[in-house]
């Protein structure tokens, strides 16, 4: 346990959340993922969480192994084509994790998941978190656009509603 990261992390005011994605851009988030599952066949989930409970600070959790918690919590895996991606973002680390099915795997690499997760981090130590939040939406919808185009039988199998956890 990193001693300068627990104590970040507990005294983590969860109110800075609803300051840093405040309600209107919650809704703009939900809505630029809905247009973005018009293009494609993929099915996108947008989680915040604002710091790390105790139990994983005391394991020193990572946020990509979180990120894979929230990937099955959420249940982002259990789509028909194995098509869903998960973006979580852990405000307190500043840190942003991007998971995708099996299916998007075997398409996109990891080093593509890590550009998107860097330039999203570039707008959110700005303190930019709903344009952050855009551009990665857009650069992985773009990818998804590629990879599994929009089917006449596509349904929208995950709530397009961002997770605050």
């Amino acid at each position: 346990m990193q001693l300068t990261r627990t104590i970040k992390h507990l005294f983590y005011p969860g109110w800075w959340l609803r300051r840093d994605f405040p309600a209107d851009e919650l809704a703009k988030v939900e809505s630029v993922i809905a247009s973005s599952e018009s293009k494609h066949g993929g099915e996108i989930r947008f989680a915040i969480e604002s710091s790390l409970p105790l139990r994983a600070l005391w394991n020193n959790e990572q946020p990509h192994e979180r990120a894979l918690e929230v990937f099955s919590l959420l249940k982002v895996w259990d789509t028909e084509d194995n098509n869903g991606v998960l973006i979580y973002l852990l405000l307190a680390d500043r840190k942003v994790e991007i998971i995708a099915d099996r299916n998007i795997n075997k398409v996109v690499g990891r080093e593509e998941w890590q550009r998107i997760c860097k330039l999203m981090e570039v707008d959110y130590r700005a303190g930019r978190f709903g344009n952050g939040a855009v551009k990665g939406i857009g650069e992985i919808g773009t990818l998804l656009e590629k990879h599994f185009p929009v089917g006449d039988n596509d349904k929208n199998e995950l709530p397009n509603k961002p997770v605050i956890l």
